[in-house]
């Protein structure tokens, strides 16, 4: 069972999968349809960034939540390639979604690209649906943005 628990972005084993999953979104999308933050972004006050461990404690995976007004917007949602498949993405968003409450929090949004088929798919099973552009964001070829109340 990984271990989740709130650390800095910047420090060396996250910024490295945030790296991996920029690199992807820049593989993917074309840079103004990319919305991921930087490691010293996901650091500002007002996001929690968290980290999986596993039993070696590395870093297997991360996930972020920025508090806005009135509801949380999940961020930087990412595994390890070699971590998949064991259900830590589940986890990971779990764990937000249990944040978002504790903060009382109505709801979760967030925004990923239309060619991340296993995170929309992910979202989906987790009670999400899709919606509209929020916050400022606008739509766009790539966004599917979706969202979660939690009330």
């Amino acid at each position: 069972m990984p271990r989740i628990e709130a650390t800095d972005p910047t420090a060396p084993a996250p910024r490295a999968l945030l790296a991996a999953s920029a690199a992807l979104m820049e593989e993917l999308f074309d840079a103004e349809e990319n919305h991921y933050l930087a490691p010293e972004e996901l650091a500002a006050d007002g996001i929690h960034f968290f980290v999986a461990r596993d039993e070696t404690d590395a870093v297997t995976g991360t996930i972020a939540m920025a508090e806005m007004d009135g509801y949380g917007e999940v961020k930087a949602l990412f595994v390890d390639p070699d971590a998949r498949g064991q259900g830590l993405a589940q986890t990971l968003l779990a764990h937000v979604e249990g944040v978002a409450r504790e903060r009382g929090l109505d709801w979760l949004r967030l925004e990923t690209g239309d060619r991340l088929l296993a995170a929309v798919k992910l979202y989906r099973a987790a009670g999400f649906t899709t919606c509209g552009p929020f916050g400022d964001y606008e739509a766009n070829s790539s966004s599917v943005f979706m969202e979660k109340f939690l009330g």
